[in-house]
C-alpha cells in the first residue's frame, strides 16, 4: 500500500470485500457457529442492555450487528457499518430471516462516521479497526458519536504467530515467490495486534477506564482441504497474491498450505488456536 492515499486504500478495500461477499456468505453458517462466541463477548463488553441505540462498525455479513439487535430488542436500534455494499446485502437478507425490524445496514467510512455528536449508547467492532488508513481519527469519531458514559469494545486480531490459520496462507506464498516484508504500520490484518496499540489510541481519543485483554480460542475445520478451500474463497488479500500466479505455483501453494494445515489435526477435525485482543473502553459522563 506504499505510496496509496487513504481514500485509494479505501477504495481498494471496499472492491475487495465487495469481490468475497459471495464466499463470506457461503461459510456463513460455519464463521457464526465457529466465532459465536466472540459476538457474545463484544455485545458483554459494550455493556448493551435493553432500549438501547447501537452502532457497529465492520457489519460485514451481519456479526455481532444482529446479535445486538436481538440485545437491545425492539425498543433499541442498531445500526451496522461497511464499506462494502455486497456483504450488507448478505446481512440484510439475515435480519429479515431473523425478523429483526430494529437493525439498519448503511454503507460508510469508519473515518468519518455520517452521524451526529453524541448519538450512540455503545459502539461495537469486530475484525475492523486495523485495516483502516488512519486509526486515531477513527478513534476519535468513534468517541464523538459515543454518547457520555457510553462503550466501545472492539475485537481486533492478536500477533501472527498466535494465529497460525490466517499465517499459512502467506507463509506457503512466500516459499513459492518472492513477497516484500509486510510493512507493520499499514493497514492489515495484524496492524494492532500488539498489546496497548489500539488502547492507546482510544486513550489518545479521550476515553477512559481502558481494558486491553489478549484472548484465547480456536476453531477447527473438517479437513485440511476445507481449511484451503474456505481461504481461497473469504481471504481478500490472499486472492489479490494468488490471482498473480501461475498455475502450478498455485498449486505448489496449495500442497504448502495443506500440509502445514494437517499439523493441527485433533482427532477428525483441524483445529487451530487463534488469539484476539479485546479492547473496551468508556466515554467519561
Amino acid at each position: 500500500m506504499m505510496g496509496q492515499t487513504p481514500q485509494q486504500v479505501i477504495d481498494g478495500q471496499r472492491q475487495d470485500w465487495n469481490r468475497v461477499a459471495g464466499g463470506w456468505e457461503k461459510w456463513d453458517r460455519f464463521f457464526d457457529e465457529q466465532m459465536a462466541f466472540l459476538n457474545h463477548r463484544l455485545v458483554a463488553d459494550a455493556r448493551l442492555r435493553a432500549g438501547m441505540h447501537t452502532l457497529d462498525l465492520g457489519s460485514g455479513t451481519g456479526y455481532p450487528a444482529l446479535l445486538g439487535a436481538q440485545t437491545v430488542g425492539p425498543s433499541g436500534s442498531m445500526t451496522g457499518l461497511d464499506l462494502a455494499e455486497q456483504m450488507l446485502a448478505v446481512a440484510r437478507r439475515k435480519a429479515t430471516a431473523l425478523k429483526l425490524a430494529n437493525v439498519t445496514f448503511r454503507t460508510g467510512d469508519v473515518t468519518a462516521l455520517p452521524f451526529e455528536t453524541a448519538s450512540f449508547d455503545a459502539v461495537t467492532s469486530r475484525f475492523c479497526l486495523m485495516f483502516l488508513p488512519d486509526i486515531p481519527k477513527a478513534a476519535a469519531e468513534i468517541a464523538r458519536v459515543l454518547k457520555p458514559g457510553g462503550w466501545i469494545a472492539a475485537a481486533v486480531w492478536s500477533a501472527p504467530d498466535k494465529n497460525p490459520s490466517i499465517g499459512l496462507s502467506m507463509e506457503a506464498i512466500r516459499k513459492v515467490v518472492e513477497l516484500p516484508p509486510p510493512d507493520p504500520t499499514a493497514p492489515g490484518i495484524f496492524r494492532l495486534a500488539q498489546p496497548g496499540d489500539l488502547a492507546g489510541m482510544l486513550q489518545q481519543a479521550g476515553l477512559a477506564d481502558v481494558t486491553d485483554q489478549e484472548f484465547f480460542a480456536e476453531w477447527s475445520y473438517a479437513s485440511a482441504e476445507e481449511y484451503y478451500t474456505s481461504l481461497m474463497e473469504i481471504a481478500a488479500p490472499v486472492q489479490n497474491l494468488m490471482a498473480k500466479l501461475l498455475d502450478t505455483q498455485k498449486q505448489e501453494v496449495k500442497r504448502l498450505i495443506t500440509q502445514a494445515a494437517t499439523q493441527y489435526r485433533r482427532g477428525n477435525c483441524i483445529t487451530f488456536p487463534i488469539a484476539v485482543r479485546m479492547v473496551a473502553a468508556r466515554k467519561p459522563l
